[in-house]
């Protein structure tokens, strides 16, 4: 009898890790469609990144192109995509919790 009910007891977990996957591969495909805009200099130069952490667009107003301070631009630019970045990562990590029920899964994403 006990056998029976580790045997139900693992096909319980191997059913949950299957549900989880499911989630995990739909969360994966929803990150894609996801973007986080971040800006730098009032807006003069805004990154625009998606949920699998890849620079998507990058925006910069025309006045900072002139060339008369190309480390400005530089700066404004690390900036902008360094934040962008950091937000993405906060909001794949909000997506993760939601899809693991805060059940902490290293490697994933």
């Amino acid at each position: 009898m006990s056998k029976v009910v580790k045997n139900t007891g693992l096909n319980q977990i191997l059913s949950q890790a299957q549900k989880l996957q499911g989630r995990l591969g739909r969360l994966e495909e929803d990150m894609k469609a996801k973007v986080v805009e971040a800006s730098a200099g009032d807006g003069k130069v805004t990154a625009v990144v998606n949920g699998n952490r890849e620079l998507i667009a990058l925006n910069i107003a025309p006045e900072l192109l002139n060339g008369e301070n190309p480390e400005l631009l530089e700066n404004l630019i690390i900036s902008a995509v360094n934040t962008a970045l950091n937000n993405v990562r906060e909001m794949v990590n909000y997506e993760m919790n939601r899809a693991t029920g805060g059940f902490s899964i290293p490697g994933l994403m």
